[in-house]
Parts: structure tokens; C-alpha cells; sequence
């Protein structure tokens, strides 16, 4: 069977047209704020929009049919064609030194790990900023989906792309039409980042501030336009409980906020994943307060302004930010965690293997896998003591095939892998145990802050040049939860069939 080139390359022109739109934008905040680079911004969206349509023009007698290994293509190299595009406006501003360095930045908006190679970002011109945070957003729902939202134009199916974007367990439809049901997803999306935009401008935060960081909340990204992160407002704590309520939210399966907006709370409420996912933040949250209440060195945890550990509120919201940021791996910092005791280093680096639940814009291993790989620990105890007894796997009171449970499996065994190949890779270029193990975990689960010299005071602007390349190949395969981008680099992918 021969690959359909004309619509994998149709597929991107629409995606570089995507990308040159939203620089578009960038142009209009350049020009509200004066920041000197307007027509860079200019120059950097029409270029990569004008190559989309380009690309789009010359493909677009294509066969109109989709198969799995075209979708795996698109999804994949259309992520590589976002970011190399999408370091125009840092290159054209002169914002990063390098295009290594640009380009690491870029993946690290689109996959949403936050992680920065940045020493002042303050310094920057808003443009760029809001740059930066709107490749968060739009990698936050998955570029995929937003181009699934408008592929009845081009008279495609969506539905292989959507299995390559979202490959979970759990691919819950809300509407019998894949298309509809990234429309709805985008709609919710968006109205939750104009909420939060809302709420912080309300709490203190300036308006250029509030939208760059409800975008970065939402997307589960991490990047900030302040040094200290969202510890430069630890003075104001309604801020940072908006912040924690959105990243909740945005580790959530967005199919249960359709669900609550339409009234089904029992949907909600019965949902396996979420039950779990809402007892691990509470455990989590309760374990890690106890430990800075009572137990934390904190002459040396504050980051700009002081914070006062020796009040039950302070401790309960310090650890719930931090719990949350880790799991749902949006990255922000409220504190160096880091340097409150060794129990909690260890503890938040068990975190960054947790992740969100699936259908969220969080990445990691999600909530679902963990939940079902327990379940079947649990079984084969059983399944010991009773050989002939049968003993289905149940999640959401339906019965889970072996199938699904042989693909977890699989996915868990070759992410630890990955970790360990990643952590070795790092050490090959000096980076001492700690932080190799950290810069590794970080990246795959595209949480941002690591351990050791690239902890959460610090970024990764150290890291030598291959080793920043080695972090955003995990970062986009963490990101796209390893098939999609692993199933490229195997012989038989490219083999006719």
C-alpha cells in the first residue's frame, strides 16, 4: 500500500497555516504594548502562513482517504513542522542566542512541559511572551484536534487522527461525529482560559499577565512571564487557589466538564478515573502539608518574597499548588520543593510518573493506566488462589479486554525504558545521577522543573546542546504517549503492504 504524500503535506500546510495565524495575533499584542517588534512578529506569521498556503495549493488534488499509517505521519511530523515553524518570532526578535536553543523553547510551548532555557524572562517584549504561551495553548488541546474541528471543509474523516492524537483507553465521544466533539472540546477549552483570564485580572494580576498564564494553566504548560513563576505572588493567595482550581480542571477528563455543563453529574460522580484521580490529590496534598508544617527547612524554600510555613494555610496551599502543578504536570512553582526535605524531593519526583487523567491536557503515564494496572495486580492475586475462576477486568462497570490491558502494560514497560535510556543519555554529558534521573523523568512526562542543577529555581539553559535536542525528542514523545512516535522508527512501518 503507497503512502498518500499529497495528504500528509496537505495536512501541513494546514497546520503552518494554523501556526502563521496565531503569530498574527502576537502582531496585534506587539503593537498594543510598543515593545519594539512588530514587524518581526509580522514578518515571522506571514512567512510561515503564506508557505502553508502555499503547500495547501500544490496538494490539493489529493485522494481524500485517511489510512492509520498516513494519520501516525501527520500526527507526528505535524508536531515537528509546528515547532520548527514556530521558531520564527524568538529568531526574528533575536529573543533566543541559538536555533537550537529556539527550537528547544518551541517544543517545550507545543508539548506543554514548560521547561525554559531562558535566564530573564522578563526582559522580553510582550509579543514574544504571549508567543510563548500561546504555544502552550495551542499544543495544550492538540494541535490534531483543532485541524479535526475543520476537516468537513476538506471532505476527510477525522477519526484516524484522533486515535493518533488521543491513543489512551479511554476515547469517550460526546457527539457521534469526531469533528463535533473537537469543536465542543476546543469551545469548553476556550471558555475556561477566558474565565481564568477573568478571574486573575480580577485577583491583581495585569490583564497581559492573567491571559498568558490562564493559557498556560489550561494547557498544563508551565511557562509564566514572571522569573519566580507564580511564587512572585505569594503575597496574594487568592491567585495562586484560581491558579490551583484550573489546573484541577485541566487534568480532568474535558469530556466530564461537557458532562457537568450538560447537568449529568452522576456521569461525574461514577467515573472510576476521576474518583481516583481527585483521592490522589487529597492523600497527596494532606501527606506533603503535614511534612512542610512540621518538618520543612524553610529558610531557603522561599523564591522573591517570603513565606510565612509556620501558618496550617500557607503549608495546605503551598503543597496542594505544588501536588497539582506535578500531577497534572503544568510545572508552575510556588516554592524550591526541592529544598523542603528529602522526603518531599523524593515524593514530588514519584509524582512526575502520575500524570492527569486521559482526555486531559496533561501528559505523564494519566490516571486511567495507573488505575487499571492496579486492578489487574489485584486480579492475578485472585487468579492464583482461583486458576479456573473467570475474572474480568471491570473499569466503569464495563468489562476491559485483555487486548487494552496487554497495550497498558506494554506502554508502562516501555516507558520506564524510555526513562532509563533517557536519565543514561543525560549522564553521558556529565549531568550528575540527580539530575540526569530528573531532566529524564521531566521530559517525558512534560512536567518543566526537574531535580538537581535544572530543579525549579533554576532552567535548563545549562544543558549542553545534544542533550537539549535529547530532551525535546522525549518531550514530543512523551507527549504524543510513545506509539505515535515510536511506531515511526520501526522497519515495518515503512514496509508496503
Amino acid at each position: 500500500m503507497h503512502l498518500n504524500y499529497k495528504i500528509i503535506f496537505h495536512f501541513f500546510g494546514l497546520l503552518l497555516v494554523f501556526n502563521g495565524g496565531f503569530m498574527l495575533l502576537s502582531t496585534i499584542i506587539s503593537l498594543a504594548y510598543d515593545d519594539g517588534v512588530a514587524l518581526e512578529i509580522f514578518l515571522s506569521g506571514i512567512t510561515v502562513a503564506l508557505a502553508g498556503a502555499v503547500l495547501m495549493v500544490n496538494t490539493r488534488n489529493h485522494k481524500k482517504e485517511l489510512n492509520k499509517r498516513e494519520g501516525y505521519l501527520v500526527v507526528a511530523f505535524g508536531w515537528l513542522v509546528m515547532a520548527f515553524s514556530g521558531t520564527l518570532p524568538y529568531l526574528l526578535t533575536n529573543s533566543m542566542d541559538s536555533f537550537t536553543d529556539a527550537f528547544f523553547e518551541t517544543m517545550s510551548g507545543y508539548t506543554t512541559t514548560g521547561a525554559s532555557i531562558l535566564n530573564d524572562i522578563e526582559v522580553l517584549p510582550e509579543s514574544v511572551l504571549f508567543w510563548r504561551s500561546m504555544t502552550h495553548w495551542i499544543g495544550g488541546m492538540g494541535i490534531i484536534v483543532l485541524a479535526i474541528a475543520i476537516l468537513p471543509l476538506l471532505g476527510i474523516g477525522g477519526m484516524q487522527l484522533f486515535a493518533a492524537e488521543a491513543p489512551g483507553p479511554n476515547n469517550d465521544k460526546l457527539h457521534p461525529r469526531i469533528t463535533d466533539t473537537a469543536k465542543r472540546l476546543w469551545l469548553i477549552y476556550f471558555a475556561y482560559t477566558a474565565v481564568e483570564t477573568l478571574l486573575l485580572s480580577l485577583a491583581g494580576m495585569s490583564f497581559f499577565d492573567a491571559i498568558n498564564h490562564a493559557m498556560s494553566t489550561l494547557s498544563t504548560g508551565g511557562f509564566s512571564t514572571k522569573n519566580a513563576s507564580l511564587a512572585y505572588w505569594n503575597d496574594k493567595p487568592i491567585i495562586q487557589y484560581i491558579v490551583i482550581t484550573f489546573m484541577f480542571l485541566a487534568g480532568t477528563n474535558f469530556v466530564l466538564s461537557y458532562f457537568a455543563f450538560k447537568g449529568r453529574i452522576q456521569k461525574i460522580i461514577k467515573d472510576e478515573e476521576f474518583k481516583l484521580y481527585f483521592k490522589f490529590i487529597v492523600i497527596f496534598t494532606i501527606i506533603a502539608a503535614l511534612v512542610i508544617y512540621f518538618y520543612a527547612d524553610v529558610s531557603q524554600s522561599s523564591i522573591d518574597h517570603p513565606m510565612v510555613f509556620g501558618e496550617s494555610e500557607s503549608a495546605f496551599r503551598h503543597a496542594l499548588f505544588q501536588v497539582l502543578a506535578i500531577v497534572t504536570t503544568t510545572g508552575f512553582v510556588s516554592a524550591d520543593y526541592t529544598s523542603w526535605t528529602p522526603f518531599l524531593t523524593v515524593f514530588f519526583f514519584g509524582l512526575m510518573f502520575l500524570g492527569g487523567s486521559a482526555g486531559s491536557t496533561s501528559g505523564g503515564v494519566k490516571v486511567v493506566r495507573h488505575l487499571i494496572l492496579i486492578k489487574n495486580g489485584f486480579l492475578e492475586f485472585k487468579r492464583a488462589l482461583h486458576p479456573n475462576a473467570v475474572l474480568p477486568l471491570r473499569y466503569n462497570g464495563k468489562s476491559i479486554s485483555g487486548d487494552i490491558v496487554f497495550n497498558i502494560l506494554g506502554f508502562f514497560i516501555l516507558y520506564m525504558l524510555l526513562f532509563i535510556s533517557g536519565a543514561l543519555v543525560f549522564s553521558m554529558f556529565n549531568i550528575d545521577f540527580k539530575s540526569s534521573i530528573g531532566l529524564s523523568a521531566s521530559s517525558l512526562g512534560n512536567v518543566g522543573p526537574a531535580l538537581g542543577d535544572f530543579g525549579p529555581v533554576n532552567n535548563y539553559a545549562a544543558l549542553p546542546n545534544l542533550a537539549k535536542w535529547w530532551s525535546s525528542f522525549l518531550m514530543l514523545v512523551g507527549r504524543l504517549e510513545l506509539f505515535t512516535v515510536l511506531i515511526i522508527l520501526t522497519p515495518f512501518f515503512w514496509r508496503k503492504q
